[in-house]
């Protein structure tokens, strides 16, 4: 009887020891929250302005193809999403930024970033697009709805001329654009680019020698009437492309690159060209 009770004991100590030995490290195990799920998008996802949709890895090389990206640009991709243009443009050698209001698809990005191997050429920014300073981009790259790529156009306008804006699919209302491009490859929906070129301003009354230029500007396009020594002729075929102006007036063809108040280039007429520079008056 003796032996067995000690026995009892015994086994009763040990399942003591065993049961205070564990549960330290239950509580552990119980106080320790449990780690957060990675996010994963989903396509129609409710953002600030728009939906998300991700732009078809073909429209992104298509549209980076229209705005000539090169390691010398800083692109600024306008709600960037997953992060996909801003990589790509990273990629391909530019300083490259996305603008994202949603915090998680921002981390994504940097995540995404990361993977790809250009963490130091793509950076993210949690931030609202209407409230960014993108003005030194020279590249941007859009997908959203036409009104708030309305509600964007006088600060891109305002923008160095020569600045190449590419949207997915969708337009800029009555700035017309410059170009327009399909993706055929890797893209299913969405498939459509739209290029424009920041032009320069140029309208006014400019002077060169005894000409005297008057120019009205939409945007890229220009019209007028040109007086010389009383003799005055409209301006057809006025087009700008960033800072570079072209016309004709009566039998003369201009062309030539704004720069601020002075117009320097040249005129062609009965088939010679000579220089022309014409200086902004008011």
């Amino acid at each position: 009887m003796q032996t067995t009770f000690n026995a009892r004991r015994v086994m009763l100590a040990l399942g003591l020891f065993f049961f205070s030995s564990l549960f330290p490290a239950l509580s552990l195990a119980q106080a320790q929250p449990a780690a957060k799920a990675e996010f994963v998008p989903e396509v129609g996802q409710s953002g600030k302005d728009v939906v998300w949709v991700p732009t078809a890895q073909g429209l992104v090389d298509r549209m980076l193809d229209m705005a000539k990206l090169t390691a010398k640009d800083i692109h600024y991709d306008l709600g960037s999403g997953d992060g996909r243009t801003v990589i790509t443009a990273a990629k391909r050698g530019a300083t490259a930024f996305g603008v994202e209001y949603n915090p998680d698809m921002v981390e994504l990005s940097r995540r995404n970033a990361a993977k790809e191997g250009v963490t130091g050429k793509a950076t993210f920014i949690h931030g609202d697009i209407f409230q960014t300073d993108f003005s030194k981009a020279t590249v941007i790259t859009l997908f959203l709805l036409p009104d708030l790529n309305v509600k964007l156009r006088p600060q891109i306008l305002d923008m160095k001329p020569g600045t190449r804006v590419v949207s997915n699919s969708f337009t800029m209302g009555d700035w017309k654009s410059d170009e327009s491009q399909s993706a055929k490859d890797n893209c299913t929906s969405y498939c459509t680019a739209y290029l424009w070129i920041v032009p320069a301003k140029v309208e006014g009354t400019w002077k060169s020698g005894n000409e005297e230029l008057k120019l009205a500007q939409e945007y890229q396009m220009v019209q007028g009437s040109l007086n010389v020594g009383g003799k005055l002729s409209n301006v057809q075929n006025g087009r700008l492309r960033g800072d570079q102006i072209s016309f004709t007036a009566g039998e003369n063809r201009y062309a030539g690159r704004v720069s601020g108040n002075v117009i320097e280039g040249t005129v062609t007429s009965g088939g010679k060209t000579a220089p022309w520079t014409a200086t902004r008056s008011k």
